[in-house]
């Protein structure tokens, strides 16, 4: 969305860069987003921050070694999310001129953008023309990322060895993977990993989005650090565990199943608090759509019982949900932490 090549035959494999991990997704669209070849290696704490680089020499080098060790096309179109992100919906008066519309978002943009024009990156994406209280309007999605924040990402990616097809909000891949045809009503989208990501969208497209912290590695380094596990050992407990079946149900040591249930009690908590912040958030804006049912996505639909437990705390329908692939393919990728990286790799699903 914000800096693009021009197109060539070349695959564009989408990249996603979460504090937790990288992923890596080469896909086909056929009505529905597909994974053909995808890959997942960890990140160590610290490279990104709140989905910010604070480490550019780690990233690159686990890049390198992610694209090397599975043979991937080096073309890529990453995602970004981070609290810094503003993202705002407008109404202009109807402009059908692609040209004349740029040029209206332009003038608009500082009046509504809570940053220096001169260290923004922005760019905007099309609604189409929407009806409201005041007549015909067209709809714009103006998001606006500070300039360091796209500098350090392209340096990145070029010490790594990749090209960049493509700088895009993460939000709108995971919209872009996961969003059934025509939806009748704006929908929910979560992706919780590293971040949360929350978006909000409808027929026309991504109509709200807001990333905050915490997410599922919040529960996972919470349960590591009382019980003394590494992190791939909280993560397997909590997914060994879950939310559905009885304790008394669950093979392991007692106290550690029950202290592994309470981290994920207190991060399902956590993280719907979070959701439905953003969630009220987005109700308060001008031509707000109701929102009926959510899907769900990230590392976190392998914990059984996740979903569910999700839409209790919010009084909403839940789904969990991931990127369709290959036949054949499903049982050896990580999904989950694959959809928005695949979601990535296309510009839309036409």
């Amino acid at each position: 969305m914000f800096k693009r090549k021009q197109r060539s035959a070349n695959t564009v494999v989408g990249l996603d860069l979460d504090p937790g991990h990288i992923a890596a997704a080469e896909v086909h669209v056929n009505g529905g987003v597909t994974v053909r070849r995808g890959a997942v290696a960890p990140l160590r704490p610290g490279v990104l921050r709140e989905g910010e680089i604070a480490d550019p020499a780690a990233l690159s080098e686990a890049l390198r070694g992610l694209f090397e060790e599975h043979d991937l096309p080096r073309r890529v179109r990453l995602g970004v999310a981070n609290q810094r992100i503003v993202v705002r919906s407008l109404d202009l008066p109807v402009i059908e001129d692609a040209k004349g519309l740029a040029a209206a978002v332009r003038q608009t943009a500082p009046d509504h953008i809570p940053m220096p024009m001169d260290e923004a990156v922005v760019d905007f994406q099309s609604l189409g023309v929407v009806a409201t209280p005041g007549g015909p309007r067209s709809r714009v999605v103006i998001v606006a990322v500070r300039r360091d924040v796209i500098d350090r990402l392209v340096s990145a990616t070029g010490e790594a060895g990749l090209e960049l097809d493509g700088i895009d909000l993460a939000a709108f891949g995971m919209v872009r993977a996961l969003a059934p045809v025509a939806p009748e009503h704006a929908i929910l989208y979560v992706n919780v990993a590293g971040l949360t990501n929350v978006a909000v969208a409808d027929a026309s497209g991504c109509l709200f989005t807001r990333a905050a912290s915490g997410g599922l590695d919040a529960a996972v380094h919470s349960l590591a650090e009382r019980r003394g596990l590494t992190s791939e050992h909280a993560r397997q407990w909590m997914q060994h565990v879950g939310l559905l079946t009885a304790l008394e149900e669950v093979e392991g040591d007692p106290e550690l199943v029950a202290a592994t249930r309470t981290a994920l009690e207190e991060g399902v908590h956590q993280l719907a608090d979070t959701v439905r912040n953003s969630l009220n958030f987005y109700r308060t804006q001008e031509g707000a759509e109701n929102v009926e049912r959510a899907l769900l996505t990230g590392p976190a639909v392998a914990i059984p019982g996740f979903a569910e437990r999700v839409a209790d705390q919010l009084k909403l329908p839940v789904q969990a949900a991931v990127v369709g692939a290959e036949a054949g393919e499903e049982s050896e990728l990580d999904l989950g932490r694959l959809t928005v990286a695949a979601g990535l790799a296309v510009e839309d699903r036409d």
